[in-house]
């Protein structure tokens, strides 16, 4: 049974190096992160805000990995321009936005007011 998991491990950990090798919007998701956790410490957010932060990189980095194995999946199905291809596309593309907006909004409701007080 541990060999199991350790299988599934080594091909999860495949996956993740392929999509950060292979994927430009991963790039853009760790260089975000890594600026909104230094961020984080220079501002002194509270330990509350920081895990609320935490959570909103992962569930960011998951939504995207998910939507990306979409894409691939789909591309494997068909490489032609297929409306309801497209429509997959599209929808698993706007969960991330949506994501992306809603977590940007967050964000801002902590960092701007620490932001501000820098400068009062």
């Amino acid at each position: 049974m541990l060999k199991k998991h350790s299988i599934s491990i080594k091909h999860a950990v495949d996956g993740l190096i392929w999509a950060l090798q292979t994927q430009p919007n991963y790039k853009v998701h760790l260089l975000l992160s890594a600026l909104s956790l230094i961020g984080a410490f220079v501002l002194k957010i509270s330990y509350i805000e920081f895990l609320i932060i935490v959570f909103l990189i992962t569930v960011g980095l998951v939504i995207e990995t998910l939507n990306t194995g979409l894409e691939q999946t789909t591309d494997a199905i068909d490489r032609k321009i297929r409306e309801d291809i497209k429509i997959a596309k599209d929808v698993a593309a706007a969960a991330m936005l949506l994501y992306a907006v809603g977590s940007f909004t967050i964000a801002a409701i902590i960092f701007v007011p620490k932001i501000v007080n820098l400068f009062l």
